[in-house]
């Protein structure tokens, strides 16, 4: 009797462990990447895994040496081929007024034609639009990235860009946080056109307080370090990282409170006085409070080289509308009326800002890749300037894995967003790119796209090349 219950409970142990195993091999899912190279973006390792995707979601990674394949209603075999989260631009903007919101609108399939699977729009003036956008993109009625954005920037009265929020004093702050939150933003951008230094870190606190995100520009009337002490999560752009590394930033700061000079002004004062003692600390403090930097270095060297480079045969120019390439005058007039010394000092500058982002990597401090892509930044196009970005990234000696880190990796941690972005993970969002070269190998292979998958759609190469052509401006 023992023997036959014994014998009877090996039986069932063996039906359930078939059962189980039947079931595994029936689970259908919507789609399956097979015999994929992954890359692991946290430790830069290769791993030759198949993954199955449904409602947008990696639902299962598998190595290739398993006996139990993946079923879906469609599978690609991507032998050969290196997988990696979709990039990220962590530095965009949507903006021009309402005349420009068709204009804007075709950013979204340049960026995903690009492989770009989220922006972070960085400040505008057509946030009802990119509101609209980003749920349509979320319900799956619009093609596009995932979005993020900041709405409008905060800024001083008489505020140089449309749209933004003036605020002149802790009332209007406040107000201005509240206009925010019920939008709702995902991050608040502030900017140094015409804002106080007091209201400037009275904002920082306040969003502080709220457990809101902060990114923004630096008003020279403040010190890096009270940026830092005020509780700032990003520093976009050099110009701020580079003033608290001067050892003469304090006599700078105090010479732009009292009028005595101005932006431009202090730029080569700063880059003189440039310390490796004072940078070091700095590099320290945004590395303890966990500040991340925006370098932004392929606009940087576009706008510095406009007077030698002719862009009038760009192979992107022919998807920017009229419109968008009128906002472009502004800087290339700037360009066109500037001295021979301002200009030659720009460069000058290009060159430092280089040598300053690589010494932030190499100190471990956070950097974000973004291209400042958008209306009024000439010959800065969207989707495929974030590929340039990387590059330049590399070209300043920024290793592939590190340069790969500032998209998607970084980007997802510093909007706290890294539980279902960021990398290739169970349960993670389905945002993966598929290259037919490694970029740890040569990063121009970001460029090399043979499928996009977003919102639970796969994208191929001519699909990709489709999406783009109708982006094309017919005359």
């Amino acid at each position: 009797m023992v023997k036959s219950i014994a014998h009877f409970k090996s039986l069932l142990f063996l039906f359930i462990l078939i059962a189980g195993c039947k079931n595994q091999e029936e689970t259908l899912y919507d789609i399956v990447l097979k015999n994929g190279s992954v890359i692991d973006l946290e430790t830069g390792s290769i791993s030759r895994q198949t993954i199955g995707i449904t409602d947008g979601v990696i639902m299962e990674l598998k190595s290739t040496t398993t006996n139990v394949p993946l079923k879906a209603k469609l599978e690609i075999d991507v032998e050969g081929k290196y997988l990696l989260p979709g990039f990220w631009d962590n530095h965009v903007h949507f903006r021009g007024g309402d005349s420009l919101i068709g204009a804007n609108k075709k950013f979204l399939k340049l960026f995903m034609a690009n492989g770009i699977t989220t922006v972070r729009d960085a400040g505008g003036d057509l946030t009802t639009s990119v509101m609209a956008w980003k749920s349509s993109i979320t319900e799956g009625t619009l093609v596009g990235p995932t979005i993020f954005t900041s709405g409008p920037k905060i800024d001083g009265k008489g505020a140089t860009w449309a749209g933004s929020l003036e605020v002149e004093n802790e009332e209007e702050i406040r107000k201005a946080l509240d206009s925010l939150e019920q939008i709702p933003v995902d991050f608040v951008k502030l900017y140094d056109s015409r804002i106080s230094g007091k209201n400037y870190l009275n904002t920082i606190g306040e969003a502080e307080k709220r457990g809101l995100i902060t990114s923004g520009h630096m008003p020279f009337t403040v010190t890096l370090e009270e940026t830092i002490d005020a509780g700032i999560d990003t520093i976009e752009h050099l110009y701020y990282i580079m003033k608290g590394c001067a050892s003469n930033e304090v006599y700078v700061t105090n010479k732009m409170k009292s009028g005595e000079i101005g932006f431009w002004d202090a730029m080569p004062l700063l880059m003189e006085s440039y310390s490796d003692t004072t940078a070091t600390n700095t590099f320290t403090t945004l590395k303890k409070n966990n500040v991340y930097v925006v370098p932004t270095l392929h606009i940087g060297k576009t706008l510095s080289y406009l007077d030698e480079n002719n862009h009038t045969k760009d192979p992107y120019l022919k998807y920017m509308t009229p419109g968008i390439i009128k906002t472009y005058e502004g800087r290339i007039n700037r360009v066109k009326n500037s001295k021979p010394e301002a200009i030659a000092n720009r460069k000058q500058l290009d060159t430092f800002f280089g040598s300053l982002a690589k010494s932030l990597s190499d100190a471990g401090v956070g950097l974000l890749a973004g291209s400042d892509c958008g209306a009024y930044n000439s010959y800065t196009y969207p989707g495929v300037s974030l590929h340039k970005e990387l590059q330049e990234m590399v070209t300043i000696g920024i290793s592939p894995l590190e340069a790969l880190r500032t998209s998607a990796y970084n980007g997802a941690k510093f909007l706290k967003k890294d539980a279902n972005y960021g990398t290739l993970k169970k349960g993670k969002v389905a945002d993966i790119v598929v290259l037919d070269g490694n970029p740890l190998e040569q990063i121009n292979n970001t460029e090399k796209i043979h499928y996009l998958i977003k919102n639970n759609n796969a994208y191929s190469a001519v699909a990709l090349k489709a999406l783009l052509k109708s982006a094309l401006i017919v005359d």
